[in-house]
């Protein structure tokens, strides 16, 4: 495909064949999963999965061209039923011809569930080998029919070797290198985050810059718009960093911890949000191994309500860091599972007679309260009464661990066991 010389760089820069594909070799080297296809001829319908810049709709064009497929690309954004029933049209004339089609979806999770299915019928009968690509986790965008009869191939953002090889192609095709410092150079990969037509795009700038000497990073940056951090709220991005977060905080790995939080925040999450998941990890995973936990975390929360961002953003780190360094304990966590369990397995039995109150005569004489036992007036304040439903032997919920505050409860749990025990003989 020839590319007129005014096209935009990413445009001319577009890979010829798959040896020029960059950052996907674990796909198209060796024994990967599209190099197993190309050297067999025989392409499965696929969903391409990826971030943006990776590649996709350029492995889509150049599969088609390895197989002898008519590339028949369509946009899930700009198309409708007509549009999708013209090109099945199309590719059934092309088949009775002997021709088979790629059909490539660029952004096929825009398509809803109807439209998905009516994909079906066509790439079951071989009419189209269906080619999909999306930055969306395929498991929540695409419904299981569609995912069941295609292949999810996983692109990697491209690393910085890979960023790194593209400027290099680009100097190579512009005739000249980039008017940059060492340091603005690998300061221009980081702004592309990963995605390589972001990064021949700001290239392209940095080539129609008429200066001396070559340019710092802080003339760099003043020339270029930074991008905004790979993030989306709503989406898949989300999920895999909040979890991050709280795996980090988990680990007592306070720098990670640190760092999710702020890659959080660069994408524009809602403070409140990890506040949330703050106050979660101080009870599920610290508890009582350091009680105070909880209070710093609605410390936090209230730090930042009254002075919001950006200074309230201070609040998080130092709650972050508590957490981070805190001792580590899901006893508590644990306890409330198995109590809640046991009250569903236990039906709606009655509390022991000794411990319900009696305020009116009539219970009183049934035996409402009779025999209880004022624990601050028995020896060591501690009666040793059975607080459990009668017929349902003790239960054990809470075992706390010899770690933190709950070193010193285990002492207190266990010395009131050998109470209850003395008692119980007595």
């Amino acid at each position: 495909m020839e590319v007129a010389p005014a096209a935009p760089l990413a445009d001319r820069l577009r890979p010829k064949s798959l040896d020029e594909v960059i950052g996907q070799d674990h796909l198209l080297k060796g024994e990967g999963p599209l190099a197993r296809m190309i050297q067999n001829k025989r392409l499965a319908s696929l969903i391409l999965w990826g971030p943006p810049g990776t590649g996709k709709t350029s492995i889509a064009r150049l599969l088609a061209d390895a197989t002898g497929l008519v590339f028949a690309p369509l946009s899930a954004v700009f198309s409708g039923v007509a549009d999708l029933r013209k090109v099945f049209d199309e590719a059934r004339k092309r088949r009775a011809m002997g021709q088979a089609t790629l059909l490539f979806v660029d952004e096929i999770h825009r398509f809803n569930r109807a439209q998905q299915d009516g994909f079906l019928p066509y790439v079951e009968d071989g009419t189209v080998v269906l080619v999909g690509a999306t930055t969306e986790n395929p498991s929540f965008a695409l419904n299981s029919a569609l995912l069941s009869r295609a292949t999810v191939i996983v692109l990697h953002r491209l690393d910085d070797e890979a960023l790194e090889a593209l400027l290099s192609r680009a100097e190579s095709i512009e005739g000249k290198t980039l008017p940059l410092t060492s340091e603005a150079r690998a300061a221009l990969r980081a702004m592309a985050d990963g995605d390589g037509r972001y990064l021949l795009n700001l290239a392209e700038q940095v080539f129609a810059i008429d200066t001396a000497a070559p340019m710092d990073s802080a003339k760099l940056a003043e020339i270029l718009q930074k991008r905004a951090p790979l993030y989306d709220k709503t989406q898949d991005e989300h999920y895999n960093l909040i979890s991050a977060l709280h795996k980090s905080l988990r680990g007592s790995d306070v720098d990670a911890a640190l760092y999710w939080m702020a890659r959080m925040l660069a994408g524009g999450e809602d403070p409140l949000y990890i506040l949330r998941r703050l106050v979660r990890f101080a009870a599920e995973d610290i508890g009582m191994a350091d009680p105070q936990a909880l209070v710093q975390t609605l410390a936090a929360k209230d730090m930042y309500d009254f002075l919001g961002s950006p200074e309230g953003e201070i609040g998080l780190a130092q709650a972050v860091i508590y957490l981070a360094t805190a001792p580590k304990s899901n006893a508590v966590y644990l306890a409330e599972k198995a109590a809640k369990r046991s009250a569903r397995e236990n039906g709606s039995l009655t509390p022991p007679m000794h411990i319900l109150n009696a305020p009116t005569r009539m219970m009183k004489g049934l035996g409402y309260g009779e025999g209880y036992a004022y624990d601050h007036d028995t020896p060591d304040g501690f009666s040793g009464q059975n607080y459990f439903p009668p017929g349902m032997e003790r239960q054990v919920y809470y075992r706390p661990v010899e770690r933190g505050f709950e070193r010193e409860i285990l002492k207190r749990l266990e010395y009131w066991q050998k109470l209850r025990a003395r008692r119980t003989e007595e």
